[in-house]
């Protein structure tokens, strides 16, 4: 674990332990997040837990993009988030839970010597 001004990073795995486009849950602390290898090299973290259902399932979802947007779908509902912004692209008809917004919390992501860092806001 390293700390810059605002960030804590933290090594959470070998980069060759992440499958291309499969997803991969991971612990930050007692947060869960939800870890994205694209076939271009990039990774993405996201939140693991689906707004809409409640359940700590995104590192389940399907990888995809929108016009060239790299995306997850939920694998529950289906909805839609950029692994960008977070940001729901197709709720496909649903309301999140209450109390929850329609985004995904995202976390940056370094690889440095071949090893994944997630950064955790401080």
């Amino acid at each position: 674990m390293t700390t810059t001004a605002d960030t804590t990073w933290v090594a959470v795995c070998p980069l060759a332990d992440l499958a291309v486009e499969r997803g991969a849950a991971a612990l930050l602390g007692d947060v869960q997040v939800a870890l994205f290898r694209l076939a271009d090299g990039t990774v993405h973290a996201v939140q693991q837990l689906d707004p809409f259902s409640g359940a700590n399932v995104m590192s389940r979802g399907i990888v995809g993009t929108r016009g060239g947007e790299p995306t997850v779908a939920g694998p529950m509902y289906k909805q839609v988030y950029s692994l960008r912004s977070g940001l729901c692209l197709d709720p496909v008809g649903y309301e999140p839970r209450p109390g929850h917004e329609p985004v995904l919390v995202t976390y940056p992501v370094d690889v440095r010597g071949g090893v994944v860092h997630v950064g955790a806001a401080r």
